[in-house]
């Protein structure tokens, strides 16, 4: 889409971020390990690690936030967020970072987010997929209920959270994967191995710019 025309579709009034900004999205269903490999990311090439999920859960729990109510609705339902305030929240902690190199996780999760974010706030370099079976999925999740205390991580919202993604999230792997960005990695192995296979990705991803930021060997 050419410059002129993606000016003309920004109706949030967002701040432009530098043209050197290097956005990967990270998606895959839940409970595919995204921030566990994202981590692992941050440490080995300087990136920044925004999971969409987390800065709602943050916003919800802000004593002032005028979305805190909406946002705990459409999580404990399994439902997307509406866009605007996940791209807003983005935007408000890109802006704010140390680095430009930005791995956003579990975003965008429907076509109208992709093109949204792509027109307001900057076009992804490119999509990281973490694919796994949604029987492991569910047995990940449902061990993870045991502990983490989140209302989502429960047999009626993960079913929710599963359609979602068929549904809406996959459609939008499916446009990425058109563009030629989308990065395959099947996570049902080892966590080490998956990231082994992740890193050698990351490494060809950055080859021309990688005498910017050190990375570990």
């Amino acid at each position: 889409m050419a410059k002129e025309e993606k000016i003309k579709n920004r109706t949030m009034g967002l701040t432009p971020l530098p043209d050197d900004t290097f956005v990967v999205f990270v998606l895959g269903g839940p409970g595919a390990g995204k921030g566990t490999q994202c981590a692992k990311l941050v440490e080995d090439f300087g990136f920044v690690h925004l999971s969409a999920g987390d800065l709602l859960r943050a916003e919800q729990n802000r004593p002032d936030s005028q979305y805190g109510d909406l946002i705990r609705t459409y999580i404990k339902e399994g439902r997307i967020v509406p866009m605007e305030i996940t791209i807003a929240l983005l935007h408000n902690a890109m802006k704010f970072a140390p680095s430009a190199r930005f791995l956003i996780d579990g975003f965008p999760r429907a076509m109208d987010q992709a093109l949204k974010f792509e027109d307001e706030v900057f076009e992804a370099k490119a999509v990281l997929y973490f694919e796994c079976p949604e029987d492991e999925l569910l047995k990940r999740l449902l061990k993870r209920g045991e502990t983490s205390g989140r209302a989502d991580d429960n047999i009626e919202s993960i079913k929710k959270r599963f359609r979602t993604f068929t549904e809406t999230s996959y459609p939008v792997i499916e446009y990425y994967d058109k563009k030629g960005i989308v990065k395959k990695v099947l996570c049902t192995k080892p966590i080490d191995d998956v990231y082994a296979e992740t890193k050698g990705i990351f490494k060809e991803l950055l080859a021309p710019r990688i005498k910017d930021v050190p990375y570990s060997q």
